[in-house]
């Protein structure tokens, strides 16, 4: 497999070679396709602002659907941050290509707008923009490693295919596959699950049936399937053995690509690598596994869930663009991160 230089890594090494400069208000966005959310750092005053829209995941909404989401938050973000100048802006956005999302946002803003692979902005928040890997699971998954061997930097990247394709262990796989052991204990060819009944009651519909029928007669939007991995995630435990058992099998096949870019980037001994979205959020029934499959190859792989939000990731990428990756610490951000967000949080409550 070839790394897709278009939508990842190729884009993300322009980011990483960074230029000097004496810049000040640098721009991030997150991409997904349950929604967009960008910030835009003062590096004078260390003030973060932040400004939301709707999905930009190509795959989900279009192209012109996913552009306008991206300016709608890149133009909330700048308005609070009082409209000033952007000396680097790094749009960060989830799908299988996003080159033409790219060549419209450059249209409307800037040639020097840089947009890349979501999972480049994961490898940065989740090793600093250095040596190591980062793995996506939310409603989608992806995994990117960068690693030297001598002077030789390796880049490559596993999963990412889409729902249709790929994205094992993701959010929406997981909520896929739940609603499958559901159909299945329904119709007594699988094993008996709370999975049945949560689905009935999470879709608000009479039956397993009706579950089914939903997902082809509305149809529900890779978003909505992904949100029932939540209900595995509490069954999971709760003890349930077939929730536990989709975990096993996401981490499973998650751990094979994670061993797919160790292979191909030559990392050894000991390395980050961050996990990154919302499905690692079911805790240890899920990241315990993945990091026994991990280990199995990288013995002293340092493996974590990050805490910075995945914007974060963006952030670091812009202030290396313009030469100030030292202005501030991936700590010092995904504090700033954890601010903005509990007073937008309050704000909507």
């Amino acid at each position: 497999m070839l790394v897709r230089p278009k939508s990842g890594p190729s884009a993300g090494e322009r980011v990483v070679a960074g230029a000097g400069g004496d810049a000040r208000f640098v721009l991030g966005i997150d991409g997904g396709a349950t929604k967009t959310l960008a910030a835009v750092l003062d590096l004078e005053s260390h003030t973060l602002h932040l400004g939301q829209g709707g999905p930009s995941n190509e795959d989900a909404v279009g192209t012109q659907a996913a552009v306008r989401a991206l300016l709608q938050a890149a133009d909330a973000a700048l308005a609070r941050a009082g409209g000033k100048r952007l000396d680097a802006a790094v749009l960060a956005l989830a799908g299988t290509d996003t080159e033409a999302v790219a060549r419209h946002v450059r249209s409307e803003r800037s040639d020097e707008w840089i947009v890349v692979n979501d999972v480049v902005a994961a490898w940065a928040a989740a090793t600093g923009a250095r040596p190591g890997i980062g793995v996506i699971s939310g409603t989608g998954s992806n995994v990117l490693g960068i690693g030297r061997v001598g002077t030789d930097t390796r880049v490559w990247r596993a999963g990412g295919w889409g729902h249709l394709l790929g994205d094992e262990g993701s959010g929406y796989w997981l909520g896929s596959e739940s609603i499958k052991a559901a159909l299945r204990d329904r119709e007594d060819s699988g094993p008996a699950t709370a999975l049945s009944e949560a689905a009935i009651e999470f879709f608000g519909v009479p039956s397993v049936e009706a579950v089914a029928a939903r997902v082809y007669s509305e149809p529900l939007s890779k978003s909505e399937i992904a949100a029932f991995a939540t209900e595995t995630a509490r069954l999971a435990g709760d003890g349930d053995a077939v929730a536990r058992e989709l975990y096993e099998r996401g981490a499973g096949e998650l751990g094979r690509q994670i061993a797919a870019v160790i292979r191909h980037t030559g990392l050894a001994g000991s390395f980050p690598v961050g996990l990154i979205g919302s499905a690692f959020k079911a805790g240890a029934v899920f990241v315990e596994p993945l990091v026994l499959a991990v280990r199995e190859l990288a013995p002293e792989a340092q493996v974590s869930v990050v805490e910075m939000a995945p914007v974060g990731g963006s952030l670091l990428l812009a202030l290396r663009a313009c030469g100030r990756e030292d202005a501030l610490s991936a700590v010092e951000i995904a504090r700033l991160l954890d601010e903005a967000l509990a007073v937008e949080s309050s704000a909507a409550a």
